[in-house]
């Protein structure tokens, strides 16, 4: 799975009908001027935010989700949210299907992604991610104990972060198997005492006639090639946030026996 690529997308727009090309003009427009005017707004009520709150942030987050929804109205994508986001001090985990996770659970619910550090470099999105607080972090196993505190640090901030314990990007139609890794920022410093993880499921379903795997990004996908198929299509799916109930930390002997939990109750959830 590859970042934006204009060649490729270029490409890809020539694949599209006229009727879906002007789709891509006016949604891409419509995007594109709320994301990046609320993205000044939020810049500048930040100035004010972070020296009165430091980490917490009362304000802005209110901004983003207003951006999210708008996003999927834009889209005409309908958003369906089941169960109830979690209260208080804890993360939450999900699968991972497309890009467009980041607006849906943003949508549903006020949070802050963990994502790889690469993201911070894409196009257009490392902008938005560095903006809304996003955590990034290393694969390099030198680099575990320092994000390992900076979990613990915006945890203990009251953050809601949000895993993807896949590790990747799938084809909508599976879950792959949950990486226990991050689970380990649980279990430090006494904070399996007072955590609670929500497991959260996320379902899309295809347009009527077209593959299930239709809002899938994996593979050697790259974004601008999947934003624009996404953009022209006309009769849009829909999806589905489900929260799950959370559990507690202290509930499970290690983080290998909390990951296999969520995971189930995910994969439980998805169907096509």
């Amino acid at each position: 799975m590859n970042d934006f690529s204009w060649k490729e997308a270029k490409i890809a727009y020539t694949l599209v009908s006229p009727t879906g090309r002007l789709r891509v003009v006016w949604r891409g427009l419509a995007l594109s001027f709320v994301t990046y005017s609320c993205l000044l707004l939020l810049l500048a009520l930040r100035l004010i935010e972070r020296p009165l709150f430091g980490l917490s942030r009362p304000w802005t987050p209110h901004i983003t989700q207003f951006v999210c929804r708008v996003a999927f109205v834009i889209l005409r994508l309908p958003l369906t949210v089941r169960g109830q986001p979690m209260q208080g001090q804890g993360a939450m985990v999900a699968n991972h299907v497309s890009w467009l996770d980041i607006f849906a659970l943003n949508a549903a619910t006020q949070l802050y992604f963990v994502a790889k550090s690469e993201v911070s470099s894409w196009f257009g999105i490392g902008w938005l991610a560095r903006a809304t607080g996003t955590v990034f972090i290393t694969r390099k196993g030198s680099e575990a104990k320092k994000q390992q505190h900076l979990f613990e640090k915006r945890l203990r901030a009251g953050h809601r972060l949000m895993f993807f314990p896949e590790g990747t990007s799938t084809d909508a139609i599976r879950v792959l198997p949950f990486k226990s890794t991050l689970f380990a920022a649980f279990y430090t410093h006494g904070l399996d005492e007072v955590l609670k993880i929500q497991p959260v499921t996320l379902v899309y379903h295809a347009p009527a006639g077209e593959d299930p795997r239709f809002y899938g990004w994996w593979g050697d996908m790259t974004f601008g090639g999947h934003l624009l198929h996404i953009l022209a299509q006309g009769r849009q799916g829909r999806v589905e946030v489900i929260f799950h109930d959370a559990v507690a930390v202290d509930g499970f002997i290690d983080r290998k026996a909390l990951a296999l939990h969520c995971e189930t109750v995910v994969r439980g959830a998805l169907t096509v």
